[in-house]
This record gives structure tokens, C-alpha cells and sequence, in this order.
């Protein structure tokens, strides 16, 4: 059995980290991060079978990834829906054509929830003939320029199901792309995308949910946005461990918030309020970094300067308004 948390931190530390200044600087991600993780099957994670990886194995494995790298972890995680859903679409001529190259990273793709989760929606769905036509715009699109695969999701305008389209990036009719300036992960090339009639053929259809299907799946999603936080967490407190600074009331606060968003996606607990009580220990982790490290930390280029930055971040990427408001509650209280 592949021990996947011992590579992705042989990844992180020794491969990811030492060039994630430089990534944060330049605001363009190797292909070679990418390869590594190809290479060592990570892509593959998206189907992998729970006897050689268990949720909390895979939860370590992002976490861990985003810690070395935000833009590359935060770039590589969007693979997980398109390859998930196309794993388990029935349209079986998509699995034929695309499976096999997402499984094994030689076809990397990406996706965008964002245009079908407003009400009202941000993108429409019109069905036609032969598939649908796609109106609107996705407000985040991470990726862009370095996936081959993009699947959006959009509202059908007769049922309200959330349409799961795919669309190959090199078939960009109807599409245009407004490069987001990011205030951290900036390499992940994240991108607001305008569509404007793109024709989806029903062979590049993976399906549809109700809106109570899309709603029972999102506990797990909000959860796995979550690693990103938390995977700055675990790095800065990493950083102050070198320091000789205290971490240890960080750690049991990891631990912590690790079982509440556990218990939330079981249904025990609040994922919202969960998911905001990660962004927040990343804020505050982050910032006792930035103080115990000291003036330093107040030029642009340090470890403590990009990590409040990246925890910053993670208060608002792959938000919902119920986390937006269990954060602000937190947050005044804190």
C-alpha cells in the first residue's frame, strides 16, 4: 500500500517549499511541480479506492501539499471534481475518452462551481438539439492556461438541475478569460470566464443533479476547500516551531479544528461554522508568525509575509454566504 502522506511531505518539503517564494514572485507555477505529482500518482487520487486511501488520509495529503506550495496545491486540488465526476458519469464515451489521462495526470483539468451556486445563477444552461448552450460567466477559474479539461457547472433554465459540462480548453469559442490579480497563490492563474453562447455537445455532458443532489454533496466539498487553511496552518506553524517560538496551543487547535470539519461533513456538527474556524486559526497562526519572526516580516518576499497573505486568502476562496457570516461572528468575537 502507497504511503501517500509520507510522499506528499517528502514532496512539500523538499520540492514545493524550498521554491515557493519564487513561485509567489514570479506568479507562474514549474510544470514541473505538476510532474512530480503525475509522476508519483497523485492525480490519481481522484478515484482512488478507500482501502489505499482513507478521507482522512486524503485530507493530510492536501493539507500537506498546500503547505508547500498554495498555488500548486490550490492549482492541483481543482483536478479532484472534474476527474471524481467523470469517474462516475454515465456517459460512458466521456470516461472512454478522458479517464485513463486525468487518472494519470497527462490530462489535467479544472473546474468552476461558483456560476451555478448564486441564486439567481451566475451561468445558464440552455438546452438545445444536441447538448446545451452555455450564458454567463464563472467567476473563478483556477488554472487557466495550464489545465486541458475544464468543467463548469451551470443552472438549467427550465429545471433549475446543475448541468455538469466539459469543455477542452483548446476549443475556446464563445469563451473569454480576465486574469484575476490575486492577492496570494497568484501562479494558479485563476481567471473570471465569460461565456457568451458556448455550444457544450451532449457527448461532453457528464450528467445533471437536482439542486437537493448538488446540496448533499457540498458538506465534503466545503470541507476539502477547508485543507487550504489548514495547510497553511500546519506551515506556519512550522515556522515558528524554528523560531523557538511557542506552538503547541496552535497544534491542539489544529487537531481541533481537524475533527470538527471531520464531524461536520458526518453530519455532526455545523460545516460552515467549521469551515470558518479553519480560515480564522490560519489568520491567527500566520500572525503570530509575522511577530514572533519581527520587523522582517514587514518586506515583501519573506516565508511570514506570504503565509498571512495565503491565510488571508482562505477566508474568502470557495466561500458561501453562510461562511462568510459564521467568520465575521468569529472573527468580532476573537
Amino acid at each position: 500500500m502507497t504511503n501517500w502522506t509520507d510522499m506528499a511531505h517528502e514532496i512539500a518539503d523538499n520540492i514545493l517549499f524550498p521554491v515557493a517564494g519564487r513561485v509567489d514572485a514570479d506568479g507562474q507555477i514549474p510544470d514541473s511541480h505538476f510532474e512530480v505529482l503525475a509522476e508519483h500518482g497523485f492525480y490519481g487520487l481522484a478515484a482512488a479506492d478507500e482501502t489505499d486511501l482513507t478521507p482522512s488520509v486524503l485530507v493530510e495529503v492536501i493539507e500537506t501539499l498546500c503547505g508547500g506550495c498554495l498555488a500548486t496545491g490550490f492549482t492541483w486540488v481543482q483536478h479532484f471534481g472534474p476527474a471524481a465526476v467523470i469517474a462516475n458519469s454515465p456517459n460512458s464515451d466521456l470516461r472512454e475518452r478522458y479517464l485513463a489521462g486525468l487518472l494519470d495526470g497527462t490530462i489535467r483539468a479544472g473546474g468552476s462551481n461558483a456560476g451555478a451556486i448564486p441564486v439567481p445563477p451566475l451561468l445558464w444552461a440552455r438546452r438545445v438539439d444536441d447538448g446545451y448552450v452555455l450564458d454567463g460567466f464563472a467567476p473563478f477559474v483556477t488554472g487557466w492556461g495550464m489545465i486541458d479539461l475544464l468543467m463548469v457547472l451551470a443552472r438549467d433554465e427550465v429545471d433549475n438541475s446543475i448541468v455538469q459540462a466539459f469543455i477542452p480548453t483548446d476549443s475556446l469559442r464563445g469563451l473569454s478569460a480576465e486574469l484575476l490579480p490575486l492577492i496570494a497563490a497568484r501562479g494558479s492563474n485563476t481567471v473570471r470566464l465569460m461565456f457568451d453562447g458556448v455550444a457544450v455537445p451532449a457527448e461532453m455532458v457528464a450528467g445533471a443533479l437536482t439542486p437537493e443532489e448538488f446540496a448533499e454533496g457540498q458538506p465534503l466539498v466545503i470541507r476539502l476547500g477547508g485543507c487550504a487553511a489548514m495547510g497553511v496552518t500546519r506551515r506556519a506553524i512550522t515556522e515558528l516551531k524554528a523560531l523557538g517560538a511557542e506552538a503547541e496551543p496552535f497544534e491542539k487547535q489544529v487537531a481541533q479544528a481537524r475533527l470538527d470539519l471531520d464531524a461536520a461533513v458526518e453530519g455532526r456538527a455545523e460545516i460552515a461554522d467549521a469551515r470558518a474556524c479553519a480560515s480564522a486559526l490560519a489568520v491567527r497562526t500566520a500572525t503570530a508568525l509575522v511577530t514572533a519572526k519581527g520587523g522582517s516580516s514587514a518586506i515583501v518576499g519573506n516565508t511570514a509575509e506570504r503565509l498571512m497573505r495565503e491565510a488571508t486568502f482562505t477566508l474568502v476562496i470557495a466561500g458561501r454566504p453562510t461562511i462568510k457570516s459564521a467568520l465575521l461572528k468569529r472573527l468580532s468575537r476573537d
